[in-house]
């Protein structure tokens, strides 16, 4: 069995009027999230962000579209998604990033992954994860903005 890396990336994709798209897992019906996938071998982390942002969203963004927020956080893989990972493997190493979007756009979901998307203003999204670090990082966007750290 090829394992994951417990080494991930969360984009946050986002528009400049700060709504931001939410997908909902396929195995787990109400659970909505960012853009989330597992590094794969060597792979640089801001070619992880592009590449699941594509096979999540069917969108093709340049590598300087994505911002590095140089944060990360360490939590608990959930007991029923272990498996993926090689034995004694308990905890992931997730990396930020955001993308902005001029608007609203339609996507393309990866069906294996998810059943839906929807865009929601930045609170609604924050409250609408399952996630405490992408609710977190939801919420910094605002700040993020007006600092100059995401464009815009």
């Amino acid at each position: 069995m090829h394992y994951k890396k417990p080494v991930s990336v969360l984009v946050v994709i986002h528009t400049v009027a700060l709504d931001v798209l939410l997908l909902e897992r396929a195995r787990h019906s109400g659970f909505w999230q960012s853009v989330t996938g597992s590094q794969e071998d060597d792979e640089p982390l801001l070619e992880t962000a592009r590449r699941e942002v594509r096979e999540e969203t069917g969108i093709e963004a340049a590598a300087a579209d994505f911002i590095d927020w140089q944060l990360t956080n360490r939590y608990e893989i959930f007991a029923e998604w272990r498996y993926r990972y090689a034995p004694g493997i308990t905890h992931n190493t997730e990396h930020v990033f955001s993308l902005c979007l001029p608007e609203q756009i339609s996507v393309t979901i990866a069906p294996d992954e998810h059943l839906s998307y929807r865009w929601l203003p930045w609170r609604e999204a924050a409250a609408a994860c399952f996630s405490w670090s992408n609710r977190d990082a939801i919420l910094e966007l605002p700040d993020r903005l007006a600092q100059g750290t995401t464009p815009s």
